[in-house]
């Protein structure tokens, strides 16, 4: 599918050129999403904050604006039509580019969101879009997420899309969520498989990513 360029984001005092509002509705619709104007604008400004600053640094290796909404931002939304995640606080470990902690900072506006990434270059890039969309309630922590401070804690959800050595990841978590807290990964379908025959944990919730043939979103709690 081609899109029309009707929206221009000024970065740094350049103009980058976005998909159209309706070109975003329509890649976001396998995904049961319909966004509100003003959330359009803020996925618009941050599709163009990523075009900007991906070519000076490696955020993310898709550059098509298609699969950016539909790989990153209708992934990520697809959480909150799997989960009800309207408040509550998520850590999103390994945040890199903000998926899937910001998207669904947009989507979701009283969810506190921890974005939680280590290399410098992409937590700057974090504070950069969290200041320009004005995101309130979005903090991002440069630390490793074994390092983050013990007070901040109590998570409803746990999230990460791409950090690898899941049973070190899910460690850390049962001690950081609350007790009904939910860590939530997106996954191929054989690592989840392995995922699922870890001991201590159950996955209830487990669901084909629209729009993809072998990734799956799979949603646990410690037993």
């Amino acid at each position: 599918m081609t899109y029309d360029i009707t929206y221009i984001v000024t970065i740094a005092g350049q103009p980058v050129s976005v998909a159209s509002a309706d070109a975003i509705q329509a890649w976001l619709a396998p995904y049961e999403i319909q966004l509100d104007s003003t959330k359009i604008h803020l996925v618009q400004k941050y599709i163009g904050l990523l075009v900007f600053w991906n070519q000076r640094i490696n955020l993310t290796s898709i550059t098509e604006q298609e699969e950016i909404v539909t790989r990153h931002f209708g992934e990520s939304f697809y959480f909150s039509r799997v989960v009800p995640a309207e408040k509550g606080r998520l850590a999103d470990i390994g945040s890199g580019a903000g998926f899937p902690g910001l998207a669904l900072k947009i989507l979701l506006n009283e969810l506190q969101v921890f974005l939680i990434e280590q290399d410098t270059r992409k937590s700057t890039f974090l504070h950069e879009v969290v200041r320009l969309l004005d995101l309130r309630s979005a903090t991002v922590c440069r630390v490793p997420f074994e390092s983050l401070a013990p007070e901040v804690g109590n998570f409803d959800f746990i999230a990460s899309r791409a950090v690898g050595g899941h049973k070190h990841l899910l460690k850390w978590a049962r001690g950081r969520l609350n007790a009904h807290g939910q860590v939530a990964l997106w996954l191929g379908s054989e690592e989840a498989a392995r995922i699922q025959a870890l001991k201590g944990w159950r996955w209830p919730i487990i669901h084909a990513i629209p729009h993809s043939k072998r990734r799956v979103l799979i949603i646990g709690q410690p037993e």
